[in-house]
């Protein structure tokens, strides 16, 4: 199973003063290369979506496309821009805010993938109560752009309204940890590694 992995990078980084999230100091390296970090050997190969500082980006040695839609329209649009510069069957997912994401994301996403012969697999943890969906925590077929792109050309942004359209397996992960994502410069100061 071929899959490309993305980085999603293209906000605004409004909760964090607007600073590009991606390019905050998380210890002695950027958070985004972190993410790349451990991405990378699940992969075949890399792309980043950011929408600023592409040139710093690039320097990450991965091809960097900026939303194809304009006015930073979400996390949607940044994977309508992976589906569209993706040459392989499956693109996977992950925010540049999230620094300790599952060394078996991406097989775990796969294997759920294609045992419910889904559209697309999501990550969550907990259960009842306390489950909590990781949404841009996803591996989908690249086939579902031209459906993504209607949906985005319909004025939707939602990705919970996006995904309740699509033949969806959910994948639970037992480390919530692994999962954080990190909003603001406090939360950068408190979890960075030492």
């Amino acid at each position: 199973m071929e899959i490309t992995g993305l980085i999603l990078a293209g906000g605004r980084g409004s909760r964090m003063g607007s600073v590009d999230k991606g390019l905050a100091p998380f210890g002695s390296q950027p958070m985004v290369l972190h993410v790349i970090q451990r991405l990378l050997p699940q992969v075949q190969h890399l792309l980043i979506n950011a929408n600023q500082n592409l040139d710093t980006y690039a320097a990450f040695g991965a091809p960097v496309w900026p939303d194809a839609m304009p006015d930073f329209a979400g996390p949607l649009a940044g994977l309508q821009t992976g589906l569209m510069h993706c040459k392989t069957p499956y693109l996977v997912t992950a925010p540049c805010d999230s620094p300790f994401l599952p060394p078996d994301l991406v097989q775990r996403l796969a294997s759920a993938l294609l045992a419910a012969n889904a559209d697309l697999a999501v990550a969550v943890t907990g259960e009842g109560e306390a489950r909590q969906p990781h949404p841009v925590f996803c591996l989908a077929k690249t086939s579902l752009l031209p459906h993504l792109t209607e949906f985005l050309e319909s004025g939707g942004r939602k990705v919970d309204r996006w995904y309740a359209s699509l033949r969806l397996a959910e994948v639970n992960f037992p480390d919530e940890s692994a999962f954080r994502n990190i909003n603001t410069l406090a939360e950068l100061q408190q979890m960075a590694p030492t």
